[in-house]
């Protein structure tokens, strides 16, 4: 039923848990005859199946599900172990996560559990078996959720549960101690291990970090840690699923690798998708270029990159924020189309909105839903009546690629290493947002990759590649990019790419190490730019660039010097490097990029604004496109309250109006339009 190809769903969260018994059939009633057809439950709810330890009952959920049948409503139903009772954190103390100090966090908010407590996960495995002897057979239930948005909160572990497994993650990795000591470079200020005993997950030091490789190791530790108690429930899942019923989870948090996950114990990812975060009160809002709630577009494309098809599990419907913190606004009358229409265009095919009535009490009383507290009609269900209209039209979307000729490659331990290491993370930070921003505005649709879940058949349905800052770097993703540029491929790097290994050790190569013969580069000097080297210029065949954060001095081994610095002591000396490799061309870029930059790459190398021959677009819309069957669906998103003026050079069939469009088109604000070309 859901993510089959045919037709584009929509679904609720819904907590029977919150509300009278009285009040579920008439709430069931109302979301059915409103488009609402698969509910979400559960995922909090561990104590309605298992009030004691060892005591199980099963009514509430009977009574709820009994009605659901009898209406004819589809049912997700989650595993509960993101809340675990006071009962059992009370009776196994040893299950809590901890502090970096090794401080229990305690019982009163959420996701206060640790992935390796033996304890914990016999528990949760057992009320996981419990639920699916008991309920997977209901006609009603299409689906699973495994947990709650894994590693959200809190994605670090310090408990004693976790060092243990960390010993054993590490042996499974290193087998001996001197492997770990030569990985970690603990010849460094004494740090030598002699004994497994002396190891532990990272702890509070006098500078307050630990080793990196070591912390290295540890995040790939926590993704190894959540993606095996995913694992845990899923297969204790997957043999009592009815024919169709599937799989998932939700969210897109660190500290994990969502590819694996995805492929381990996954039928299909689900994100949860709140662009109101980007209008919170505490948020600047004076930049009139900044793009603020389209910035929800790079989140989608990041699931797409694990999960090709996949769902939105909570979308926005309501003011978002707890109780405590996240305040923001409710949505403007159109932005809760326009962030469904965002999902749907970036290749979501259900989406499910948090939540259906908003909750009295608790931590989350401000984070609304459909309805209000007083669950009277109000603007935003029928925005969603609206909504459910759209989607109808939009069936002949549903399994629809998403078609970019523009990637961006990333892979896991460079995502880490960025985040532990400020070099690294400094200029990353800065592409990241720069090539984004351009593609965004210069309406050419990009893909995430991941390189080290990805293969050559997969980079080849690419014309141009980003590598903006790929440190860490193996022989395998070299290899993998020489053969994409010699099919016919074009990879574009930037500065401080591979001068690591796989250890996050740093390689005493000639730099750009393992790349330099793809790239023909050579850079004998680099350095940050300094606070008082003023605008640092760089000239490439007559366009100006600017150079941002950081300056490799670049220059051509057995390739060709394309731009040079012209400004500060670095003037004259190379900028920008290229090859012809094959039938495609590498380039080595001595910086990191802005948006003027990423855009110049994007025109010299004829990449941007792929759909220019079919539409003019204001920079206050975005261009997303889905494809199937030859016939391309494009989505054109105005994410301003001001109306859009779109110029469609041919005649298109309008999918959500009907008919035909050719000339001027005014796109209402947040308003969506969407043509087949």
């Amino acid at each position: 039923m859901l993510l089959d190809g045919n037709r584009i769903v929509l679904g609720t969260c819904y907590y029977p848990e919150h509300w009278p018994e009285s009040m579920w059939r008439e709430d069931l009633a109302r979301m059915l005859a409103n488009g609402i057809e698969v509910i979400r439950i559960a995922e909090f709810a561990w104590n309605k199946t298992e009030p004691e330890e060892g005591v199980f009952t099963y009514d509430f959920f009977d009574s709820f599900l009994d009605l659901c049948e009898e209406a004819g409503m589809k049912v997700i139903f989650c595993t509960p172990t993101a809340t675990p009772p006071a009962w059992l954190t009370h009776k196994y103390p040893e299950a809590l996560n901890c502090d970096l100090s090794g401080v229990p966090y305690r019982h009163g908010l959420r996701r206060h559990y640790n992935y390796n407590s033996p304890i914990y996960r016999s528990l949760s495995a057992r009320i996981t078996q419990k639920l699916a002897e008991h309920y997977a057979q209901r006609p009603c239930i299409i689906g699973w959720q495994l947990d709650n948005e894994f590693n959200c909160e809190v994605n670090v572990f310090y408990s004693e549960a976790d060092s243990a497994a960390f010993r054993v993650f590490l042996k499974d990795k290193y087998q001996t101690l001197e492997k770990l000591n030569a990985a970690w470079g603990t010849a460094f200020w004494n740090q030598d291990y002699t004994d497994w005993a002396q190891v532990y997950v990272p702890r509070q030091t006098v500078g307050g970090r630990s080793n990196p490789h070591q912390e290295l190791d540890y995040l790939r530790f926590i993704s190894h840690s959540a993606r095996s108690f995913a694992k845990l429930q899923s297969d204790i899942l997957r043999p009592y699923l009815k024919p169709g019923d599937f799989i998932t989870t939700n969210g897109l948090f660190g500290h994990l690798d969502n590819h694996a996950m995805t492929a381990e114990s996954l039928d299909f990812l689900t994100y949860d998708s709140y662009p109101n975060f980007a209008y919170c009160m505490d948020t600047d809002h004076s930049d009139p270029t900044a793009l603020y709630d389209r910035k929800w577009s790079r989140n989608l494309s990041e699931t797409r990159a694990a999960s090709p098809h996949f769902g939105i599990m909570e979308q926005q419907s309501g003011a978002n924020g707890w109780i405590n913190r996240m305040e923001a606004p409710t949505p403007r009358p159109g932005q809760m189309t326009l962030w469904t229409m965002q999902s749907i265009a970036h290749g979501a095919d259900f989406v499910s909105y948090f939540r259906w009535r908003t909750c009295t009490m608790g931590t989350e009383i401000y984070w609304h839903g459909i309805l209000d507290y007083s669950s009277r009609d109000n603007r935003r269900l029928r925005e969603l009546k609206q909504i459910h209209a759209m989607t109808e039209k939009l069936a002949p979307v549903a399994g629809a690629a998403f078609k970019a000729e523009v990637a961006i490659l990333r892979d896991y331990d460079n995502v880490w290493d960025a985040e532990l290491d400020v070099w690294h993370g400094r200029v990353e930070e800065a592409s990241q947002k720069a090539l984004f921003a351009a593609a965004q505005r210069t309406h050419t649709p990009v893909d995430f990759v991941y390189a080290d879940h990805a293969s050559l058949e997969q980079l080849a349905k690419y014309k141009v590649i980003f590598c903006p800052h790929a440190t860490i770097m193996t022989p395998a993703c070299a290899d993998m990019l020489t053969q994409y540029a010699e099919r016919g491929g074009t990879v574009v790097f930037g500065c401080r790419t591979a001068y690591k290994n796989a250890t996050g050790q740093c390689v005493m190569d000639r730099l750009p190490g393992l790349i330099a013969p793809l790239t023909g580069a050579d850079i004998p000097e680099y350095s940050f730019i300094a606070p008082d080297a003023g605008r640092v210029t760089i000239d490439w065949d007559g366009t100006e660039l600017e150079a941002a954060v950081f300056a490799d001095l670049v220059e051509p081994v057995d390739g060709v010097r394309e731009a040079v610095y012209t400004s500060d002591y670095y003037a004259g000396s190379g900028a920008l490097v290229s090859k012809a490799v094959g039938k495609g061309r590498a380039y080595y870029y001595g910086t990191a990029f802005t948006e003027e930059a990423a855009r110049v790459f994007m025109e010299k190398l004829g990449v941007a604004s792929p759909w220019a021959d079919v539409m003019e677009l204001p920079e206050s819309c975005e261009l997303a496109v889905r494809e199937k069957d030859g016939q391309a669906y494009a989505f054109v998103l105005n994410y301003k309250k001001d109306c859009a003026k779109v110029v469609v050079k041919r005649e298109c069939a309008d999918v959500l109006n009907g008919g035909t469009v050719c000339g001027e088109v005014v796109v209402p604000g947040y308003g969506v339009m969407v043509i087949k070309a």
